[in-house]
């Protein structure tokens, strides 16, 4: 196959670019399901609130994100610790000077990340739904698109160092995540639980003896319809990421399809059945939150697993997370109402881990077949996730709180965030919801 002059065949350059041309769904997927599970009340707050989250999230990651995320073979600052090499942070120009958007690889993982942080900034927002001022949203979605993400990614895709695992530490092929798993929806779950503790619970939403109140989403219809976009998003998400950062051949694109549908496929049946054992009834929220929580599962290794064990990692994470989302709600007293920490931040971490006990790797790969040193790779990850960027995208809005408050009065919550901060609702002709906070 002749390649082109932007380093890729012409085959996948163009698959790459058709690609990412889908990732736009994958956000207009999470921010219908955002909605949907909302209350009427905040139903346009919510989709506004989207569009500004996408567009802030371009924004800060074409002035200063890119720079710090970089390429493999761009400029990055390395320290040197126990005489190993540890490449920390892109030191690209901002604005995307001097990177030529010529269809070249890095060109090309720019315009992704463009995109793709866009879907990571909408997980934290369903989190925080109901509650979360419009102002402080877009002040957190900077610090996250310009600051968390672009770190993060770099140690994964830009050369750093979990990528790096392999080469300096001898564990597999290093930290391994094509679609983004742990880069892209661990890194939105995480943000997400920081923002819900910071927020607090809706007013309302626990009884004086600490029993959790039911608040049901407005539209069921919204969430089933977001499952189905998302679905074309993630197919494109995960074909651009296993072409750009798993060096894979445009054929393994159809296998990548097939296994991010399975994983969602068999996860959304998952949630069904777990939900229907549980409670003697199917959930649909819940079975739809399944459904992503599959995608999300699938996306770290999905040029690299077996259609077989697709089924296997959506299921198991289509069935955690119709367990854990009430279990966060209940027992940790995290109000999540669009269940963003337990789909985006389980199911991310459960696909990161997923990709050292399922993944088949190329016999002239390092750690061909998984085995514990790729299992150990991953492991560092999911612990990096966790113990590292959690508090820190903890400390930023936590910071970012001092400073202008997050979350809005109590009145606007009564009234509802579409006439508070909009000053009209997305149903003016119906009325839209009833006093519930006499208790308090």
């Amino acid at each position: 196959m002749t390649p082109s002059p932007s380093g890729l065949s012409e085959a996948a350059s163009g698959l790459c670019i058709f690609s990412i041309l889908l990732v736009p769904f994958a956000s207009a997927g999470l921010a219908l399901m955002n909605t949907g599970l909302s209350r009427s009340r905040n139903a346009a707050h919510t989709m506004v609130a989207s569009l500004v989250v996408v567009g802030i999230a371009a924004g800060a990651y074409f002035v200063w994100g890119f720079s710090w995320q970089a390429y493999p073979g761009l400029p990055s600052h390395v320290v040197e610790l126990g005489g190993r090499s540890w490449d920390w942070i892109g030191a690209e120009r901002f604005l995307m000077r001097g990177l030529k958007l010529d269809g070249s690889p890095a060109s090309l993982a720019a315009w992704l990340g463009m995109v793709s942080v866009g879907v990571a900034a909408l997980v934290p927002l369903g989190a925080g739904a109901e509650r979360w001022r419009l102002g402080a949203c877009a002040g957190s979605t900077a610090l996250f698109a310009g600051w968390t993400y672009p770190w993060v990614a770099h140690w994964v895709w830009g050369g750093g160092w979990l990528a790096g695992l392999g080469s300096t530490n001898g564990l597999g092929r290093g930290y391994f995540d094509a679609g983004g798993s742990g880069t892209i929806h661990a890194v939105g779950g995480v943000t997400a639980l920081a923002v819900a503790w910071i927020l607090g619970p809706r007013r309302g939403k626990y009884s004086l003896d600490g029993t959790p109140t039911a608040m049901p989403g407005h539209n069921g219809v919204f969430v089933l319809i977001g499952c189905l976009a998302a679905w074309i998003g993630w197919l494109g998400l995960n074909s651009a990421g296993a072409i750009l950062f798993a060096g894979s051949d445009p054929g393994v694109v159809a296998l990548v399809g097939v296994n991010t549908s399975l994983s969602g496929l068999s996860a959304g049946l998952a949630s069904l059945a777990v939900t229907r054992a549980r409670f003697g009834k199917p959930d649909a929220s819940l079975a739809a939150n399944g459904w992503v929580a599959g995608l999300v599962a699938s996306s770290a290794g999905c040029p690299f697993f077996m259609p077989s064990a697709a089924v296997t990692i959506g299921a198991a994470a289509g069935a955690l997370v119709a367990v854990t989302v009430p279990w966060f709600e209940s027992k940790l007293y995290v109000d999540d109402p669009g269940g963003a920490v337990a789909v985006h931040g389980l199911g991310g971490l459960w696909g990161v881990m997923a990709v050292g006990l399922f993944g088949k790797f190329p016999s002239t790969a390092p750690g061909a077949k998984g085995g514990s040193g790729q299992w150990l790779a991953q492991l560092v990850g999911v612990a990096t996730l966790v113990g590292v960027v959690l508090p820190m995208t903890y400390g930023l809005n936590w910071a970012l709180d001092r400073f202008y408050p997050q979350r809005v009065p109590a009145e606007a919550e009564r009234q509802g965030l579409d006439l508070y901060e909009l000053g009209a609702g997305a149903y003016p002709e119906f009325m839209t919801h009833t006093d519930e906070f006499s208790q308090q």
